[in-house]
């Protein structure tokens, strides 16, 4: 594969700016965000997000939180079922383009906030999913801390976004098609390499599958699994609240 050189990612950056530079990295990509995740995922992300609604199991008359919901495919398939969706993103561009698909979508309340302090009182929720957004936050463990404080006892936890792979070869050939084919599609749509050069950075600091399903054990989640998908590269991590 053809590689980039290599230079440190403006939208990555730790500690107290991740999340300004995160929001800049979404305003950028908000306009094309879907077509280019139709296009670096070969179409796959939906059958991801389809599998993720599944497992949610949600049911008329729950309410159910959408986390970091961007431009609101998930949102929109959870409120299918009947529930009450509340969609939170702290992205003003993503959810511009989420309430002007909904016209032509089940209902959905958009909320702009911050996922490390959600507006919530404690145990409001029957559910909560979050789709590509974990990796993309600051604090890991807190947002997990304030997820499971809003969710009622028996509430179900999902979080779908890019995993590592066991398997050598297999993490090999899918680290370098994200170091090198989907800035490409990155630097096409979007005019710059770098918004999705992001992708590979941030999941080298995040703790993937493993981790995070760890990390949900540790915090008063009970029956933690984990649903690896095409290897590994996507994962899927349910929980459920402890009573």
């Amino acid at each position: 594969m053809l590689a980039l050189p290599k230079m440190p990612n403006k939208f990555y950056v730790p500690g107290e700016q991740r999340a300004a530079r995160v929001n800049d990295l979404f305003a950028a990509v908000a306009p094309r965000y879907d077509l280019i995740n139709d296009l670096q995922s070969f179409g796959l992300h939906r059958l991801w997000k389809r599998r993720l609604v599944q497992l949610a199991r949600p049911r008329h008359g729950e309410r159910i939180l959408d986390l970091c919901c961007g431009t609101g495919d998930i949102a929109f398939a959870l409120a299918r079922s009947g529930g009450e969706v509340l969609g939170l993103d702290f992205s003003a561009p993503m959810l511009q383009v989420a309430r002007q698909r909904a016209a032509r979508s089940a209902p959905v309340q958009w909320i702009r906030g911050d996922a490390l302090h959600l507006p919530f009182a404690d145990e409001q929720f029957d559910a909560i999913t979050l789709g590509y957004g974990l990796r993309n936050l600051a604090k890991f463990e807190a947002a997990i801390v304030e997820m499971l404080r809003v969710l009622r006892p028996r509430g179900r936890l999902l979080i779908l976004d890019f995993g590592k792979p066991d398997n050598a070869l297999w993490r090999q050939l899918y680290f370098g098609y994200l170091a090198s084919m989907v800035p490409l599609i990155g630097k096409l749509f979007c005019g710059d390499f770098a918004t999705h050069s992001y992708i590979l950075e941030s999941l080298k600091h995040y703790p993937a599958q493993r981790g995070v399903a760890a990390l949900m054990a540790e915090m008063n989640c009970e029956r933690v699994r984990t649903l690896n998908l095409v290897g590994g590269i996507m994962a899927i991590i349910c929980g459920e609240k402890a009573m």
